[in-house]
């Protein structure tokens, strides 16, 4: 099941409403900047990002185009995450929202740039296809108190569920219940793949526990599918270096591990990134929820 079936049932239900969080919204107290290689074109991208206003939110700038990191501008693709807006789109954003929005970076400005000035899409940078680049660089300079363009600080809101939440699809499944704080449960099963095999992994995932836990966890990829997504013209960038690759045969090809279920603590890290999605005006975008997920795809078309 693709979770942007159960984002799209989520979305359109009566079951959310916005409650304060007891937080002020935040932003960055610089300016971060990373060049890197990208996962699916190859090409090298620059990523600036600006501190922002209190109540602005999370969004990218390319060519002077303005794209909300919202779930209002996603737009299917093959195995990434995609915003889209007048015809500029904005590939593989999950990984850095992910660790913004696990770090609490509520506003900010992600300036997003190609070599190639006639592109009319980009990628963010893949870097070893996790999210510790970014919250490495989210330490560094550190964060402070959003303030709105008057100069008042402003009230940081999160989702919270009503009653709970479900949708499957074949033996696929996400399920959320109301909760006074984030937690998340989740679970792949790869029966053809025995050195993944069925895992799961939970976790309070934006907490002191995600940049420990979850941010370094790297993508992963089934060795007997490479060459079907490289005919499909995709992970032209992609590597051994920026990704764990398993085959059904011979196990890890470039091991070792982070973890022992790294691939799973992957697919919590995406989550996070994808749900990030609901934030709007500043406020937090995963739900104040328990969320269960089995067998569930980011926001793609991804197996």
């Amino acid at each position: 099941m693709r979770l942007s079936a159960a984002i799209n049932s989520f979305k359109s239900s009566n079951l959310i409403s916005w409650k304060t969080t007891g937080k002020l919204q935040q932003t960055l107290a610089g300016c971060i900047e990373l060049s890197g290689k990208t996962l699916h074109s190859g090409k090298v991208s620059k990523v600036k990002i600006w501190p922002g206003f209190a109540g602005e939110g999370r969004y990218f700038e390319f060519h002077s185009n303005l794209i909300p990191a919202s779930i209002d501008f996603v737009r299917e693709s093959l195995l990434c995450t995609t915003l889209c807006k007048d015809g500029y789109k904005i590939r593989t954003v999950e990984h850095l929202l992910s660790a913004l929005e696990a770090k609490g970076i509520d506003n900010c400005r992600i300036q997003i740039q190609s070599l190639d000035s006639e592109d009319t899409e980009v990628e963010v940078p893949f870097f070893d296809g996790s999210a510790n680049a970014w919250v490495e660089a989210i330490e560094q300079v550190g964060r402070k108190e959003a303030l709105d363009q008057c100069g008042n600080n402003v009230e940081k809101l999160a989702p919270h569920l009503s009653e709970p939440f479900y949708v499957s699809r074949n033996d696929s499944f996400m399920v959320a219940f109301p909760a006074s704080k984030v937690h998340i449960s989740c679970g792949i099963d790869f029966p053809k793949v025995p050195a993944i095999g069925c895992q799961w992994f939970s976790s309070a995932a934006l907490d002191d526990s995600y940049e420990k836990h979850i941010a370094c966890s790297r993508t992963f990829c089934i060795y007997e599918e490479v060459e079907h997504m490289c005919s499909m013209g995709l992970i032209k960038g992609g590597s051994l270096d920026n990704a764990i690759v398993c085959s059904a045969t011979k196990g890890w090809l470039n091991p070792p591990l982070r973890f022992p279920d790294e691939p799973c603590r992957h697919k919590v890290l995406d989550l996070i990134g994808d749900l990030s999605l609901f934030a709007k005006s500043g406020s937090q975008g995963f739900p104040m929820a328990r969320v269960i997920s089995f067998k569930v795809s980011a926001l793609s078309l991804s197996p």
